[in-house]
């Protein structure tokens, strides 16, 4: 580290993608060093960032090193395996959030043995191995659907099968057998709409809890989020972020922890947790006081925690696809022109059809004008007409 950096604190995220990348530009307002583990050079962090290591971000000898080199070292994803976690650990690398808090994002099963032991509302479930497993449960609920999960690796609907019949549960045994992926089966949820919040936790325990957002899913992917979910009853607010904070602290979480929700007649139920900054918190750099990504970095490096407030009565974000035509920037201009007010980001990747590149985000008063106008942007982004 240089003469002039020598009193500021060096940050290393593992993992190249857009949250990264997007940390990286939440870094350099703060100040800090930043270095991020890379699988390659075409990353979308590794474009950007000054200070980019090349490696297997999920590789004992790469990120042992990677976690020498840097004062605290966190994750753009739940990928690294608990062995490695392990190892940094015991060599003295300073893991924010540590692994006793990470097995739970890594890990379904435990997730949900951990939250029905929090008392947290949550989806019947259980662990199955069988298709007699999986139908004994559907039984037991009244029947077919149920939801099958891979406890582990799963991210944006892969992983999650929807099993409407014993046919289907079959073929999901059977290739997760083969694959020695463990199954959990859940109950699907009666639910209205799809909520998340986000919580920041540093090490001495500070919280700062954002609003309730809506997410609007299409094919296990977030298209759209709504800020704060319109139209949700203090009562149901208020108990979303209560547990956002209880999970934060029992899990000892440092750093964003996202929760994502159902919502149902009564209550709020849990769905999924990440234990980084999240695709439902993107709208939060033009729409709150202190975006996601500084205030993970915040929390990270026991800062005290930013304002979580946000800027205007709704904030829209909506993500942009990739089509078939890989030429995006040719088309912003058409996008600004006609609405000066979104914001555009793209993340640097190569266009394929279905894969996340980017995100567009409109502010103001009327939430349905707002959805409308971000998805237009997003619509002509990706290359449709």
């Amino acid at each position: 580290m240089s003469e002039r950096n020598r009193t500021v604190p060096r940050v290393g995220m593992v993992g190249g993608g857009q949250l990264s990348r997007m940390t990286h530009q939440a870094g350099i307002g703060l100040g800090v060093d930043f270095s991020v583990l890379a699988a390659g050079p075409a990353e979308s962090a590794a474009l950007v960032c000054g200070d980019v290591v090349l490696g297997d971000d999920r590789g004992l000898d790469d990120v042992l090193a990677f976690a020498k080199a840097n004062d605290v070292v966190t994750f753009d994803h739940e990928h690294v395996p608990e062995p490695v976690l392990r190892a940094v650990e015991e060599a003295g690398g300073l893991l924010r959030p540590g692994r006793g808090a990470l097995r739970f994002a890594q890990d379904k099963l435990r997730m949900r043995t951990r939250m029905t032991e929090l008392g947290a509302p949550s989806p019947r479930w259980r662990a199955v191995t069988t298709l007699d497993h999986v139908a004994g449960f559907a039984e037991e609920g009244g029947g077919w659907p149920v939801v099958l999960k891979a406890a582990r690796g799963g991210y944006d609907g892969k992983g999650v099968w929807i099993v409407d019949g014993a046919e289907r549960a079959r073929e999901v045994v059977d290739r997760a057998a083969a694959e020695e992926v463990p199954l959990l089966v859940e109950e699907r949820v009666d639910f209205s709409r799809e909520l998340a919040v986000q919580v920041a936790r540093s090490p001495h325990g500070q919280v700062a809890v954002y609003p309730v957002v809506e997410t609007v899913q299409r094919g296990g992917i977030c298209h759209e989020v709504i800020a704060p979910a319109p139209g949700l009853s203090e009562t149901k607010a208020v108990r979303a972020q209560q547990l956002a904070i209880e999970v934060a602290q029992a899990l000892d979480v440092t750093g964003m922890l996202a929760v994502e929700l159902f919502e149902t007649a009564d209550d709020v139920v849990v769905n999924e947790l990440a234990m980084r900054p999240h695709n439902s918190g993107h709208w939060s750099i033009e729409g709150a006081r202190t975006s996601q990504f500084e205030q993970h970095l915040r929390a990270v490096l026991n800062l005290p925690l930013g304002s979580p407030r946000t800027n205007a009565p709704y904030t829209v974000m909506a993500n942009v696809l990739g089509g078939e035509d890989p030429e995006v920037y040719r088309r912003y201009l058409h996008v600004m022109a006609e609405d000066p007010e979104v914001k555009v980001h793209f993340y640097g990747k190569d266009v394929r059809p279905g894969r996340k590149i980017g995100h567009v985000t409109v502010m103001g008063e009327d939430h349905r004008g707002l959805l409308e106008r971000a998805r237009d942007a997003a619509t002509y982004l990706r290359g449709d007409d």
